[in-house]
């Protein structure tokens, strides 16, 4: 599969087969893939928490009221932004690109799970305080929730919603 063609077959899935595995194998694939994203500066500000566990995923479901969609996921994969590696007094660093990098980190993995034949759905936490005060209480930590990845064997096929806009685009 081609990057252009998993660009155009990804989607946002919120129907999952319910107690599909999703592989050890899977799972690193998707975390190198965020890995390897862009970051300023290669700073990386990123970390990642692998839910499983039934309970914390239903937890999650309840705190976020758009994560409906982890009752039937195989897991989830939650971006976890470090935004002080960016601020660590080099004077050329620059600062506060962590919102782009996790985001970068988190659209490759949406895209490795296409290639991988698995579905995913990018559930926003951070700027929301409430979301992130609540993510970070399930997880036991002070650490800055980015985003919630729901992961798992796709069980619908939504119609794509995307399309080049020509109107949207000015050449110079």
């Amino acid at each position: 599969m081609t990057a252009m063609e998993a660009i155009k077959n990804r989607r946002s899935i919120r129907r999952f087969k319910p107690g599909a595995v999703v592989t050890d194998e899977q799972i690193k694939t998707l975390l190198e893939a965020a890995m390897l994203a862009p970051s300023a500066c290669n700073t990386r500000p990123w970390e990642f928490v692998v839910v499983k566990d039934r309970v914390k995923l239903n937890e999650i479901r309840k705190a976020h009221p758009y994560t409906g969609m982890l009752e039937t996921a195989s897991l989830a994969i939650i971006v976890i932004a470090l935004p002080e590696s960016q601020e660590r007094g080099r004077n050329s660093l620059p600062k506060d690109y962590y919102p782009q990098d996790c985001g970068a980190a988190t659209q490759n993995i949406l895209l490795a799970a296409v290639e991988l034949g698995l579905g995913a759905c990018w559930c926003g936490v951070y700027p929301k305080e409430n979301r992130i005060a609540e993510i970070r209480e399930i997880l036991g930590t002070e650490k800055l929730p980015f985003c919630v990845i729901a992961v798992g064997v796709p069980d619908e096929t939504p119609d794509p919603r995307g399309w080049l806009d020509e109107n949207k685009v000015t050449y110079i």
